[in-house]
């Protein structure tokens, strides 16, 4: 997509600090952390949310849960506890309609969210 800022930073157009990547994924730090530890996992191939995913990108999906496990317990947060957050349209807090998760640590969390 020629006008989404989350293609541009997987392009290299835009730069963002990057915290893992590989075929799939990539992970960069939140430009606006709303938590000590607070990361991006975005899929490469541009999807606009949950509602777009298809039945062949579910390995995808898999892949992030597993890199955002990785990345808590590499970061000393998986003991203390960590949330995955995805949101689907604006209703729910999507500002960028490239399908990502938010990785987040190192504070309490209430429940229920916002």
């Amino acid at each position: 997509m020629e006008n989404c800022l989350f293609c541009k930073i997987i392009a290299g157009e835009i730069p963002a600090k990057k915290v893992y990547e590989d075929d799939m994924i990539v992970v960069i730090e939140d430009i606006a952390p709303v938590a000590p530890l607070h990361f991006l996992l975005i899929p490469k191939k541009h999807t606009v949310n949950s509602l777009d995913l298809s039945p062949e990108e579910s390995p995808v999906v898999g892949h992030v849960f597993q890199v955002a496990a990785r990345l808590a317990v590499e970061n000393g947060m998986a003991e203390s506890g960590f949330r995955i957050v995805n949101n689907n349209n604006a209703g729910a807090g999507q500002s960028v309609f490239h399908l990502h998760f938010h990785l987040m640590a190192g504070r309490r969390f209430t429940w229920p969210p916002g």
